[in-house]
């Protein structure tokens, strides 16, 4: 009988997380910014690693590639358009990567905003989205446009409501409380707020999320909605033409937060 497939954090520097994905003996991690927990992770509960994820070309992402590849010759797979350390299969929109090791297929979802090469990995239930969508939030917009950005969150929207969201760091609760300025009156984010202080707490990491979570709290999925407008042109005391410049104005606020 195949074993069940396991996703742990590995937490790395301040806040990341480096996603170690496990069935069996066989592990693959994404995004390892830092090698020395993923090894000293892979050694203690002798694993095997197959394969390095990258979602997109910052160092916090990548920069532990080169020293598991000494220990550990296995693909890296990343986004063709970024330069992204020891890469060997370069994805493009729609590509499929295969671990059979795990036995387990993700599609590779095309989402500039934070980066203007940045992709997702989506398996059934599964999204490894990096620095794109958070957990009540979003990236930053070091390379790409708003609309380049919005564009790339309203594709992970449409993915079923029970995909479980790994993203690549711990910003809840910061993210929640930006949230709340905006819709403080949302029963859904008061009960998020209620449940993310008591894991973390606890010392639990708040992740994973699920779509359907992001879509009932996540401002930035919300743009659509009229109080988001209305919060955001309260805010910025101006009116909004469309979707993009609520979007635009929201990160603007989560900017100054």
């Amino acid at each position: 009988m195949l074993q069940k497939i396991r996703i742990l954090p590995i937490p790395a520097f301040t806040d990341n997380y480096i996603w170690l994905i496990q069935r069996g003996h066989h592990a693959a991690v994404v995004d390892p910014g830092d090698a020395e927990p993923v090894m000293d992770y892979l050694a203690h509960h002798q694993l095997q690693l197959c394969a390095i994820l990258n979602t997109h070309h910052h160092a916090d992402h990548t920069g532990g590639n080169l020293a598991l590849l000494q220990q550990y010759p296995v693909p890296v797979y990343g986004p063709a358009n970024e330069s992204i350390p020891g890469l060997t299969h370069p994805l493009h929109e729609n590509d499929i990567v295969s671990l059979p090791e795990l036995a387990l297929e993700f599609t590779v979802i095309d989402v500039p905003g934070h980066t203007l090469g940045h992709i997702a990995y989506y398996g059934t239930d599964i999204l490894l989205c990096g620095d794109t969508l958070f957990a009540c939030g979003c990236g930053r917009l070091f390379e790409g446009t708003p609309g380049q950005m919005l564009s790339s969150l309203n594709k992970l929207a449409q993915l079923p409501t029970q995909t479980a969201v790994y993203c690549a760091h711990e910003y809840t609760l910061a993210n929640i409380a930006f949230a709340l300025t905006l819709e403080p009156n949302n029963p859904a984010l008061q009960q998020r707020a209620k449940d993310t202080q008591i894991k973390r707490a606890q010392k639990q990491p708040s992740l994973p999320s699920t779509i359907g979570l992001e879509l009932a709290t996540n401002p930035f999925l919300r743009c659509n909605t009229q109080v988001l407008r209305s919060a955001a042109e309260h805010h910025l005391n101006q009116v909004l033409p469309d979707e993009i410049a609520v979007f635009s104005a929201i990160r603007t606020l989560k900017n100054q937060f």
